[in-house]
Parts: structure tokens; sequence; C-alpha cells
């Protein structure tokens, strides 16, 4: 059997923990409440088992000695969610931009897959997808 996890979460640092909470809550994502939030970090659930830890930029800095990436010059990954439908997809890139976001790139339809992506206020990619997999297959 493949090596699979239980469960997935990874940590983006942020320079402001409120603000990106109600940010990624104005999208639509919940708190996960077995995280329970502070001044340093707050964690969203993005999916069936899979969150994302917005982390306090200075208490992040204290969890590697490596230095973080600076994104306003460079992107470290893209992360990527699928979603049930174009207008879906539509919604949460347009709502994005409405609460601070910027958007990245122009939407591609590949006619099997529909992407749109944002840059939210710390200057992480979202990847926003529509895949219908008859069409793939097809």
């Amino acid at each position: 059997m493949a090596l699979t996890s239980a469960f997935t979460s990874f940590n983006l640092p942020v320079k402001n923990v409120e603000q990106s909470k109600a940010f990624f809550t104005g999208l639509g994502f919940e708190l996960n409440p077995q995280f329970p939030e502070n001044e340093n970090s707050v964690a969203i659930v993005i999916g069936d088992n899979l969150q994302v830890m917005l982390i306090n930029q200075a208490f992040f800095n204290t969890l590697t000695e490596k230095e973080s990436v600076d994104t306003s010059k460079y992107a470290q990954m893209t992360i990527a969610l699928a979603f049930e439908s174009r207008e879906k997809v539509d919604e949460i890139v347009n709502t994005a931009v409405s609460l601070g976001g910027k958007l990245h790139a122009e939407p591609e339809d590949h006619g099997f897959m529909y992407h749109w992506g944002f840059v939210d206020l710390d200057g992480h990619l979202w990847a926003i997808n529509y895949m219908n997999m008859d069409a793939a297959q097809g």
C-alpha cells in the first residue's frame, strides 16, 4: 500500500493573523476548532483532513533556521484547490479580490479544466480549479 497521510496541515507565514483569518473566513472557509486560535496562529479547514495554519511571521521564524521567502519577489509554492463548478471558481476568486487579494493571471479554460487564481494578503499563490473528470477521461 502506498504511503498516505491521515491528516495534512501546512504552515503559511502571515503578517497579521487576524486579517488573514478574516480573509479566509470571508472566502467561506471555517476555523478548525481542534486547533485553538491565538495571537500566533489560526487553523483554517480547506478540505477533508486538510488545513492551513496561518502563523504569525515572527513565530514562524522560530520554527526553522531557514529564511522565509519574500513573497513580493519569490513564489515558494502554489496551493491548488479544486471545486465543484466553474461558477464556484469565479465566485471564490472574485471574493478573494473583494477581500483585498489580487488576481493571479487570467482565467484559463482547457475544456476539461477551468483554472483561475488569486494572491492572498501575504503574497501566497492560490490556484482555484474545476475539473470535469468525464471530459478529462473522454
